[in-house]
């Protein structure tokens, strides 16, 4: 398998994980969003952009 494809799979399985995420954001308590946050930061760079998006800061 190249590394394209590599990445591409990567990059499918971290929109799913945001999706998941989002959806259950909504019934959320505060310790949780706290765990989502973090979890955010592990998965991606740009995580800072997310959390301010979804309105989590």
């Amino acid at each position: 398998m190249s590394e394209r494809q590599k990445e591409i799979r990567r990059r499918r399985k971290r929109r799913a994980n945001y999706a998941a995420m989002k959806s259950k954001l909504d019934k959320a308590d505060a310790t949780t969003k706290e765990k989502f946050i973090v979890k955010l930061r592990k998965m991606t760079p740009g995580a800072d952009d997310l959390v301010k998006s979804w309105g989590l800061n």
